[in-house]
Formats: C-alpha cells, sequence, structure tokens
C-alpha cells in the first residue's frame, strides 16, 4: 500500500520581517487620500506664504544687514507643521477609529514592528517632501529678496535638512501621541495645543512673579524653537537654543514620548 504525498504548497513559506511591515506600511499611508491632501497643502503652504513674504520684503527695499533671506522660510513653515501633525496623527490614529487595527495586528502579531514600520514610513516620507519644498522656496527667497546677506552654507543646511527634520520629528510626535490617544480628533487637539498654546499664555503672563515661566514658554514653545533654527545666535535670550538645538531638543522629547507609545501599544488591547 502506497502512502500518499503531503501537499506541498508551490508559494515559498517564509518569516515575515521588518521589510514586510514596511511594504504594508507604505502602501496605506500612499493610497489613503488624507496623505495626498495633507501634504499637498502643506507644500502649498510652505510655498504660497514663504514666496508672499519674500516678494513683500523685495518691494520694500529694507535693508537686512547680516540676515539672510533664508529665515523667511519660517512664515511658512509654521502653518506647514498643523498639516504634518494632523497626518502623523491620522496614520495611526484613523487604524483606531475605523477598526483597522485589528486586521493590521492579524496580519503583523508584532506590534513594535508595526510601530516601527509606520514610523520609519511617516519619517522618511516627511523629511523628504519638506526637505525638497524647503530648498526651492528658500532658492526661491535668496533670489528675490537681493538685499539680504548671502546664506552660508550651514544656514542652508539647517533652513533645509533641518527644518525638513524638525517637521518631520514634531510629526512623530504626533504620531506616538496618536498612538497613545487612539483617536484622531483628541490627539489632533493635543498636539495643536502644544503647538499653540505655549506662546499664548506667555503673552497673557503680566506678573512680574511670573516673568521666568514667561521667559521660558517663549524660548522653548515650538514657534520659538523654529525661528531658533534659523539663526546662529539664540534669538530669545542668551541661554537659548539657536542652530542645530531646537532639533535635538524636539528629537529628545519624540524619543521619549514615543518610547511610552511602543510600551504602552504592548501592554493595552486594541
Amino acid at each position: 500500500m502506497t502512502t500518499p504525498h503531503a501537499y506541498v504548497s508551490p508559494i515559498p513559506v517564509r518569516r515575515a520581517h521588518l521589510g514586510d511591515a514596511l511594504a504594508s506600511e507604505w502602501t496605506k499611508i500612499r493610497s489613503v487620500r488624507s496623505t495626498m491632501w495633507t501634504l499637498g497643502v502643506m507644500v502649498l503652504l510652505m510655498v504660497g506664504i514663504g514666496l508672499g513674504v519674500a516678494a513683500i520684503a523685495s518691494a520694500s527695499n529694507a535693508p537686512m544687514g547680516e540676515e539672510s533671506a533664508l529665515g523667511f522660510g519660517f512664515f511658512g513653515m509654521l502653518p506647514a507643521s498643523i498639516c504634518v501633525i494632523t497626518l502623523g496623527v491620522l496614520t495611526i490614529a484613523s487604524e483606531y477609529g475605523t477598526g483597522m487595527i485589528r486586521t493590521t495586528l492579524t496580519a503583523c502579531p508584532s506590534r513594535a514592528r508595526v510601530l516601527t514600520a509606520k514610523a520609519i514610513v511617516f519619517f522618511l516620507l516627511v523629511f523628504t517632501v519638506t526637505t525638497v519644498v524647503a530648498a526651492l522656496v528658500g532658492a526661491a527667497q535668496v533670489a528675490l529678496v537681493d538685499t539680504a546677506a548671502t546664506p552660508t552654507a550651514a544656514e542652508w543646511l539647517r533652513a533645509t535638512v533641518g527644518a525638513g527634520g524638525y517637521l518631520a520629528m514634531l510629526g512623530l510626535l504626533s504620531l506616538a501621541v496618536g498612538t497613545i490617544i487612539r483617536h484622531s480628533a483628541g490627539a489632533i487637539t493635543v498636539m495643536i495645543g502644544l503647538l499653540l498654546l505655549p506662546l499664548v499664555v506667555a503673552m497673557f503672563m503680566f506678573s512680574e512673579a511670573l516673568k521666568s515661566v514667561q521667559e521660558f514658554l517663549f524660548t522653548y514653545s515650538i514657534p520659538s524653537q523654529m525661528i531658533a533654527l534659523y539663526s546662529d545666535a539664540a534669538p530669545f535670550g542668551e541661554n537659548g537654543p539657536a542652530g542645530w538645538e531646537p532639533l535635538l531638543i524636539v528629537t529628545g522629547v519624540t524619543a521619549v514620548v514615543l518610547g511610552g507609545s511602543f510600551a504602552l501599544l504592548n501592554t493595552k488591547d486594541v
């Protein structure tokens, strides 16, 4: 009596790895409409506001001394950060809202791998887009404002790679907050509050007893950090951050919050 042969699948079977999760997350983020809308609006804000401010400065013929025109990039960077925050939150929180997170974790039971893949894909996408747009806008600003000083290589690097890295890190922080809160509207509200509230609160601190708190909020609020990114010297007090320091600060904060989101994701049910 012959023994029947066991069935062998023609499809090769192997263990899933991070590359599979990256491919899955890239397919998700490029196929949903929210990515195109948020990044599209972000590009329009960076280009429209950045060039608009540069055109006004050029028309005024006001002398800028030793300042380069690259600093005008801040005016487009600040509103663009709201788009990055929104996309960062939606990258993870929208899956909790639709219940898609259950399918994701069924296909890839390793929660750490899923969050790592989301973080890598999101960061690289936002960093690439914002760096390219910042470089194009910066070149146009320098060409428009001929009364400004010629930017140094360090200023160019901070206005392009630095600005792209800062916005990408801010979006990564939003992704981490979205992982913790698991609600799109709530996480976006928290992040916009973190973006704007410290500066607004500081503006209404008239008491002399709160002077040190006011100076701290003015110095370390996110809009102030964005301004400092374009400056070699601290724009808000002698001890304030300048140059690459704002990027280092937001990277440190993001690392801490992202670490907390990894821990929480592994302990809470979906």
